[in-house]
């Protein structure tokens, strides 16, 4: 099995390029009209490596298409998660994030300046595989999100609060207490 690993520049171009290419069959298949918009906004979508809110998706799609409304970007985005052709990414006390990659992966967060990477993790993959509920709860999927202070926040010692950063102390559970 192999390690963690960031999905760099080369593999999000081959896989932009394979998406945008089948997006057109795929909105046929369901029964949707490949409108110039819904092709814009996936484009933006997978052109976009920072997880855009719709409001960024819409200010990328305007230049192109000035009429759209901000409210057909995010229908849109809706529609594509419904589909299984975006993912949302929902940031603690921060509005949806979207990604246009629905490959398995997971997500590695800077706390300090909230951009949002894309990491391939074997070993989370499989961490709840072999179980279909948690208690009462009804397993659906197992994302991971990685909090970390990048590179460029820690040499700046701030993080999102301006405040240096320190690490948290592991919470204890019901069971351990």
């Amino acid at each position: 099995m192999g390690g963690p690993a960031f999905l760099g520049k080369q593999w999000h171009a081959r896989y932009r390029a394979q998406r945008v290419a089948e997006f057109g069959a795929y909105c046929r298949e369901q029964g949707l009209a490949v409108t110039p918009q819904r092709v814009a906004i996936i484009r933006a979508l997978l052109s976009a490596e920072d997880h855009p809110r719709a409001d960024q998706i819409y200010a990328r799609v305007r230049r192109q298409h000035p009429h759209i409304s901000l409210t057909t970007v995010y229908r849109t985005l809706e529609q594509f998660c419904e589909m299984g052709q975006a993912r949302k990414v929902t940031l603690l006390h921060e509005g949806a994030r979207y990604d246009g990659n629905i490959t398995p992966h997971h997500h590695v967060l800077c706390v300090g300046c909230q951009r949002v990477f894309d990491i391939a993790l074997p070993e989370a993959d499989g961490l709840l595989h072999d179980r279909e509920r948690l208690g009462e709860f009804v397993l659906l999927r197992c994302l991971v999100e990685i909090q970390v202070l990048c590179g460029q926040c820690r040499r700046k010692g701030q993080n999102s609060t301006g405040a240096r950063p320190r690490r948290q102390r592991p919470v204890q559970s019901a069971a351990q207490s």
